[in-house]
């Protein structure tokens, strides 16, 4: 199975996953401090789509036309939309432990982790510099991941 396929079954169980934890009212912010984790998760969504233009999301890890997109908050992580909803759901978790919502927020972050995987195969396979931008910049959590 290629790249693209294994993208797209990945994002039909994280979106399933992200469901099935809303369900279980295991994703929104009950307090103050997790409410502003979780807007700053959506800030950063918000910033990474003006910053990355008016180009598409794909189900599949498509990397989309144009040049490799290094400023904004790409300039420390490679995947901040990805690092938002990571924060966004395990806020959500961590506010609503249970091992069923553990279990849910572990699944998210396994089909994220296979996305990026996918994405990052294909984008080095589009941008020959993806290589040097990768060895620089953190995946998810900036001087970290």
């Amino acid at each position: 199975m290629n790249e693209k396929w294994i993208s797209i079954i990945a994002t039909l169980v994280l979106v399933a996953a992200v469901v099935a934890l809303g369900l279980h009212r295991g994703l929104i912010a009950t307090g103050p401090v997790s409410a502003l984790l979780q807007i700053a998760g959506l800030l950063l969504v918000v910033w990474a789509r003006l910053t990355f233009g008016i180009r598409s999301f794909h189900a599949a890890a498509n990397p989309t036309r144009g040049p490799l997109i290094t400023t904004g908050p790409y300039r420390y992580i490679r995947n901040p939309i990805y690092a938002a909803a990571l924060l966004i759901c395990w806020t959500g978790v961590a506010v609503h432990w249970s091992a069923v919502n553990a279990l849910l927020g572990l699944l998210i972050l396994a089909t994220l982790m296979v996305r990026i995987r996918c994405e990052e195969k294909l984008l080095k396979q589009v941008y020959p510099e993806y290589g040097e931008y990768a060895r620089n910049t953190a995946r998810l959590i900036p001087h970290i991941v």
